[in-house]
């Protein structure tokens, strides 16, 4: 089953072209990368898939229905880049942000029940913060902070998480850490994934497909075939090289 598949997708911001002609498809259960430099048009087609832009043309489809009148839109979890950084004073406890999550199933105004109170947990237990419940986002590393963001995404059940560069800012440790619980949830829950990533040699150890977006355009290429590239062209320098993305 495809969740996403984008056909002749363009889009412009005015007269400047951003995406021209994309055409990709993320199966059910895949772990897929989407890399490309900066300015590529990364963020913006995360946006078009969000159904917080419109395509200038071509279509997209999200579980199956046009974008344009997709209304499931919690089936599809979203992370942003250290969304958390800029809020980190805000006096909010890690379980009160996974909480957040469930306003519109809990309701205005009121308290939330016991099976809320175990979706929380259960969430936190999946992404290893089940103990930092009552820890305020300011006293979490970054990677908690990622960490507990996955875990509102989660919390809904989402058929698709789409992550944009979740581990910008985090030591190596901690991103591998993070990879690895993000394989863990996609073989074992077969949760799908889509994450937008520089952090190309690394991911290819753990996803299945990567995207590539670069001069408006896109190409699909398996990680093999990104680090064999990566390998023979790593004496040349990135700006002399000819290839899709420059990574290879």
């Amino acid at each position: 089953m495809l969740v996403l598949e984008t056909k002749d997708l363009s889009f412009s911001y005015g007269e400047t072209p951003v995406l021209t002609n994309i055409s990709f498809q993320l199966r059910q259960g895949s772990f897929a990368a989407l890399i490309g430099p900066n300015g590529a048009g990364k963020s913006t087609l995360l946006k078009l898939l969000l159904g917080e832009l419109l395509p200038t043309s071509g279509t997209i489809q999200v579980l199956g229905k046009d974008a344009r009148s997709f209304r499931g839109w919690r089936r599809i979890g979203y992370v942003p880049q250290d969304g958390l950084a800029r809020h980190a004073d805000f006096p909010a406890s890690a379980r009160e942000i996974v909480q957040a999550n469930l306003c519109a199933e809990i309701g205005l105004c009121r308290f939330p029940k016991q099976k809320h109170r175990e979706q929380v947990q259960r969430a936190l237990g999946l992404v290893g913060m089940e103990k930092y419940g009552k820890r305020l986002i300011g006293a979490l590393s970054g990677g908690q902070r990622q960490r507990v963001l996955l875990a509102r995404a989660l919390v809904s059940s989402p058929d698709v998480m789409i992550l944009d560069e979740p581990t910008s800012g985090m030591d190596q440790e901690s991103a591998e850490d993070f990879y690895k619980l993000l394989s863990r949830l996609n073989m074992n829950r077969g949760l799908t994934i889509l994450m937008v990533s520089h952090d190309v040699e690394r991911i290819c150890d753990h996803v299945s497909q990567v995207y590539c977006l670069e001069h408006n355009t896109m190409a699909g290429l398996t990680p093999e075939q990104v680090l064999q590239g990566t390998r023979e062209h790593r004496h040349i320098p990135k700006e002399e090289r000819n290839c899709i993305c420059g990574y290879f």
